[in-house]
């Protein structure tokens, strides 16, 4: 009679070695490394549910992508120190967009390894050197003269001069001016109430403001009124076009950014953009005896070391104020 085979039946006529060798392969072949691509998209989501603004997600995606492709990354488990040194190498850009780059994959490669995909964090050590070059905030006396000349009679004059103004009176970014709403004003106290959802490190700020910004303010909305009802828009808005829609959020170069490259080329001014009128605000407050610590935070800065650059002090500037603490 032939006895039944169980699943629990080992056939003792392999020898041990053959034995040890069977498990062996059937733990490599049942082995699962992570998929490069599966990884990535499930960073993605994870970014998305954490509130990660849809520009940042699509650069990770771009750059992500264009490791994989010019590597050939299949799994994660591929991804050593000279993949990543080689990857940095076929680069036809100069260091600092290296840099940047790197800092994605290297946030991602953090992720993974926080996820527990990746036992090492061997990416900490590579880095780019890039000489950085320290950008000019505008000049005070550039924004006057802007702001003078502007015509302020027309829809476009008033709201481009009110968000110089905003912008050198209160700092905050491009992005940020571009989702400014009605409820972000607070009339009693003359402050800008900032929720973390129109700001880049999603906290809450609040900024106060003079009473020329509120006075523009009220005489914009009252002409923002009458646009949306001529056109039948319905948004509530600080800043809008000329017909009444909002501007574009998603990029810097909108509407208000447009008109400064224009003004400044119109009226042969120098350095006149967002960005430079932001870093005069911070240097403006540094002047009248500001700490560093308050302009990083109303600029909304995590680290101290970013708003130092924004200050642009000059050597001569630094031994002076050096010298009171003697």
């Amino acid at each position: 009679m032939t006895k039944k085979s169980g699943v629990f039946d080992v056939d003792f006529s392999l020898t041990t070695k053959e034995l040890t060798a069977s498990i062996k392969k059937e733990k490599t072949v049942t082995a699962r490394y992570k998929p490069f691509s599966e990884a990535v998209g499930t960073i993605i989501s994870q970014m998305e549910v954490s509130g990660y603004r849809p520009r940042t997600i699509k650069d990770y995606d771009t750059v992500l992508m264009n490791f994989s492709k010019s590597i050939g990354v299949t799994y994660l488990e591929e991804i050593t120190v000279d993949t990543i040194y080689s990857w940095l190498d076929l680069m036809q850009v100069v260091n600092q967009t290296k840099l940047t780059r790197l800092k994605v994959l290297k946030s991602f490669l953090g992720k993974c390894f926080t996820n527990g995909w990746l036992s090492l964090n061997f990416w900490q050590s590579i880095n780019v050197k890039v000489d950085k070059k320290v950008k000019k905030g505008a000049k005070p006396s550039d924004i006057a003269i802007l702001v003078s000349l502007i015509d302020k009679t027309t829809f476009i004059g008033l709201r481009d001069v009110t968000a110089i103004l905003t912008m050198y009176k209160t700092g905050i970014r491009i992005n940020t001016l571009g989702q400014l709403n009605e409820r972000h004003i607070d009339w009693g106290n003359n402050t800008l109430v900032l929720d973390g959802a129109i700001l880049k490190n999603h906290q809450v700020l609040k900024l106060p403001i003079d009473d020329q910004l509120v006075n523009l303010y009220k005489v914009l909305i009252q002409c923002n009124d009458k646009l949306r009802e001529h056109y039948g828009e319905s948004n509530t808005n600080l800043f809008i076009s000329s017909k009444a829609t909002t501007l574009n959020t998603k990029s810097t170069n909108n509407a208000i950014s447009k008109q400064l490259t224009k003004y400044a080329k119109h009226y042969g001014l120098e350095n006149i953009n967002a960005h430079a009128i932001r870093r005069a605000f911070a240097k403006n407050l540094h002047d009248k005896g500001a700490s560093v610590a308050l302009i990083s935070k109303a600029l909304g800065h995590s680290d101290l070391a970013v708003t130092t650059q924004y200050l642009d002090l000059d050597v001569e500037e630094v031994a002076k104020d050096l010298r009171e603490y003697l």
